[in-house]
């Protein structure tokens, strides 16, 4: 099958968990023997394939929706703010958590309504054409269902729209935005064939938000001979993998770090911490090396980030902690740390409960107190340490293996086409 995966890309600044999931999903199917190729959105990404363009530039489409909306941005200016200068210096910049002032942009995306979207969509299917028509579409998100209009309306190619986290974004617009943006979803999901989620509590999430949407559970394939490393560190060492921020919680982790240096029940103990940070996210980091400063000797942080560094970050730590302050779709580190043969600690909420199983521990209420108690639990109890880990490892296996996640893809595009094929015949 040749496969077209169309990806929002947040610049490769810190660990995006959907455009990673689109990876994983994209070279689980490469290598199950299929033609897939990764589009970017707004921003450059390493894990886009090679020669493909950037789509929808983020500065220039961000213009063209302030001040371009009725009329064509001059072409000097498309070039200019669609350079690979410019985007770089946008990916540098990106990363906002926060979706108010993006109100045009967002429902421009959902609706597929206004010129510039339009103008776009014109440059995306002659690339597309240009390149070789795909068998099946795969959009990363119903917050670009858009484009799922578009492109039924002028190639009829059946398209697999990913549902995960599209709350934490919309129910940031202002006044009515947000639910306006819920019922175009609505509207545009008739374009949709297949609707696919991470985790049954995320199709619990949709059912209670979007109406006549089921979608079907795919948990997130990974890998596992890249990241399976047996050998522990020699010290104990907790870990946290995410973007650097309050929203996942690196604060209540340095503070839960911080007790448990002071009651020193884990001799040696270490804290690691990467994922990747940017603008808004210095003033919490800075405030996070304070709190640690007492034992900056024994804590790590990976300035930089890089896609390719997921496997080797997890085989550095004993456990990973991600003490998420949201409900969050499916904790794709989760999944990474038990490829690795790591547990993990996390708070009971979310689809934590169903993700992380007998692989780890769950702790309530979710303050720095008992996420340190748990951590303490887990470093200090052998048995129970080895017990979590041999649960951990078998769930990357029966569970988060990439093979699985190819399979129920390869089998969703297969009905999918086929359903597209007998309603052409009629």
């Amino acid at each position: 099958m040749k496969i077209l995966y169309i990806s929002p890309s947040a610049g490769d600044s810190y660990y995006c968990g959907n455009c990673f999931r689109d990876s994983l999903q994209a070279t689980a199917l490469i290598r199950a023997g299929h033609d897939v190729t990764v589009m970017p959105l707004y921003l450059p990404m390493q894990l886009s394939s090679e020669g493909v363009p950037v789509f929808f530039p983020a500065v220039s489409y961000y213009l063209e929706q302030a001040l371009f909306r009725k009329g064509n941005m001059p072409a000097w200016l498309g070039r200019l703010t669609s350079s690979k200068g410019m985007l770089g210096l946008a990916s540098s910049l990106s990363g906002t958590t926060s979706s108010a002032g993006m109100e045009g942009m967002t429902m421009s995306m959902i609706t597929g309504e206004d010129g510039a979207f339009r103008r776009h969509m014109e440059e995306m299917v002659r690339w597309m054409r240009k390149d070789g028509l795909p068998d099946v579409i795969h959009l990363s998100s119903s917050l670009l269902i858009g484009i799922a209009g578009y492109l039924k309306a002028e190639l009829g190619i059946p398209v697999v729209c990913s549902l995960q986290d599209e709350e934490v974004w919309i129910d940031g617009l202002k006044d009515a935005w947000a639910e306006a943006a819920w019922k175009a979803i609505e509207d545009a999901a008739v374009h949709v064939d297949a609707f696919v989620t991470t985790s049954r509590y995320y199709r619990d999430v949709v059912r209670s938000r979007l109406r006549g949407i089921e979608p079907r559970v795919i948990e997130p394939g990974v890998e596992i001979a890249r990241y399976r490393d047996d050998v522990l560190p020699a010290e104990p060492t907790v870990g946290f993998f995410y973007r650097m921020n309050g929203l996942d919680g690196l604060d209540v982790l340095a503070d839960a770090f911080v007790l448990l240096k002071r009651r020193g029940t884990v001799p040696g103990l270490k804290l690691r911490i990467g994922g990747g940070a940017i603008g808004p996210d210095r003033k919490l980091v800075s405030k996070v090396r304070a709190t640690l400063r007492p034992y900056a000797e024994d804590v790590l942080f990976e300035e930089h980030y890089s896609p390719a560094g997921h496997a080797a970050f997890y085989r550095k730590v004993t456990v990973l902690s991600v003490p998420l302050q949201f409900d969050e779709g499916v904790g794709l580190y989760v999944c990474e740390a038990f490829a690795a043969g790591r547990p993990v600690v996390e708070p009971r909420r979310g689809s934590f409960p169903e993700v992380v199983g007998n692989g780890g521990i769950l702790y309530e209420p979710f303050g720095p107190g008992p996420l340190a108690d748990a951590l303490e639990r887990l470093l200090t109890d052998r048995a129970e340490y080895d017990a979590r880990r041999q649960a951990a490892m078998a769930l990357a296996r029966e569970r988060y293996a990439s093979g699985r996640c190819a399979s129920l893809l390869e089998a969703l595009y297969k009905e999918i086409i086929l359903n597209n094929l007998t309603i052409t015949q009629k």
